[in-house]
């Protein structure tokens, strides 16, 4: 009978995420919280783990320990069975210098490949919240013979300017891969639709040695995977696109099939969760048969004193709402909003305080932030940019441990 291929997921987590500043400041990207239960990381860990692939190690750089910290103590999978999730930061393996991309980050990591010695290696980014199956990707990776997959999402051809952009032919061979082109290329059914990289990546493993090890010795180079490894990869005949389109994951819904979403801007990371607390999201945090893995902390459940309501809203573990009220937002664990106070259309990350009488409005309060009583965030806005973060559509963003008094 023949096994199963072998198969070692890297995930790449070490960028700073300076769009999503101040979220950011003491913090990596893929550690950001994210739908009151969860870490941006756990997205793609969740859709791997899904998958059956169970062999993964998340490169860490920047800022890392929360990262880090959550992978150790969330992440436990079956040692017996030989099955790991581990977090590996930036160890200076081929000299006294950090990672110089995300290419030379796996390429000073290749030790993880000579132990594992697997078949076929899945490098996948650590910050985009979706479900996606992995495994139908090896499927067609595996059938094409191809040395790389990409997989591409159809955006339209007017937006795809702010991508990687594929062009490929019938047969899903990658022609051509252009960053960020003033004339995106079509997909070869659609004029007016253009792949869009994921940043997700199935290689076959002697491939992506290869492909390394030429990069590391180009000194032109900027040792980026989707700059640098795939553009040699698709002149050389081996690259071919995975359409994301072609997914299939169960409890899927006409609705949320095919949901990606790039949460890299304070704006997106807003809209995001603006979707997930609508009468009918279009991402489905409730699919049971493809879960969003996590650990939730150990808290009594929700409570609501003294009249306090909360319309509209996801309300985590260990909150209270006292006499205050709540609509279209996210809480996170561990909330307290003290009477008189109204929080509007906000995401409120774990431990965050609202005082009495206090207004929040279209903002997102880091862990720990403290708003003291009858202050007014949201409200007028040209007041909160001296003090605060106010993005481009006017969201108000307190970092962690922010005081706002």
């Amino acid at each position: 009978m023949k096994g199963k291929p072998r198969v070692l997921g890297i995930v790449l987590a070490g960028g700073e995420g300076k769009r999503l500043w101040p979220l950011t400041a003491d913090r990596a990207k893929p550690a950001v919280p994210f739908a009151g239960n969860y870490r941006l990381v756990d997205f793609v860990l969740s859709n791997l783990v899904n998958a059956g692939f169970h062999q993964l190690c998340v490169l860490t750089q920047y800022k890392s320990h929360s990262l880090d910290k959550h992978i150790s103590t969330t992440w436990r999978l079956s040692n017996v069975l030989g099955q790991y999730v581990t977090p590996v930061p930036a160890q200076q393996r081929l000299g006294p210098r950090w990672y110089h991309g995300s290419a030379d980050a796996i390429y000073q990591s290749l030790n993880l490949v000579y132990d594992e010695q697997p078949d076929y290696i899945a490098v996948f980014g650590a910050d985009h919240v979706y479900r996606m199956d992995p495994g139908q990707m090896l499927e067609q990776h595996i059938d094409s013979g191809a040395g790389v997959t990409v997989a591409g999402i159809r955006v339209p051809r007017h937006e795809a300017r702010a991508f990687g952009c594929i062009d490929s032919d019938a047969t899903k061979r990658i022609t051509s891969f252009l960053e960020k082109p003033d004339d995106p290329p079509s997909v070869p059914d659609d004029p007016d639709v253009t792949f869009a990289s994921m940043g997700n990546y199935l290689f076959s493993t002697s491939t992506l040695i290869e492909a390394l090890r030429a990069d590391a010795a180009d000194r032109d180079s900027m040792h980026d995977m989707g700059g640098d490894i795939i553009p040699m990869l698709v002149d050389q005949g081996t690259a071919h696109v995975y359409d994301f389109a072609d997914n299939v994951v169960p409890g899927e819904t006409e609705r949320d099939k095919g949901y990606w979403r790039d949460v890299g801007t304070l704006d997106a990371y807003y809209d995001a969760h603006m979707d997930l607390v609508s009468v009918h999201p279009v991402f489905n945090l409730y699919n049971r048969l493809w879960p969003i893995r996590t650990a939730t902390p150990p808290l009594p459940p929700a409570k609501f004193v003294n009249g306090g309501t909360a319309t509209e809203s996801i309300v985590g573990p260990g909150s209270v709402i006292s006499g205050s009220t709540v609509t279209d937002s996210v809480i996170s664990a561990d909330v307290v909003i003290e009477d008189g106070a109204v929080v509007e259309g906000s995401v409120l990350l774990p431990g965050a305080r609202v005082g009495k009488g206090a207004i929040v409005r279209k903002a997102i309060l880091d862990k720990n932030v403290v708003v003291a009583d009858g202050v007014r965030l949201g409200v007028e806005l040209e007041a909160d940019r001296q003090r605060y973060t106010v993005s481009a559509s006017g969201v108000v963003v307190l970092g962690k441990g922010a005081h706002a008094d």
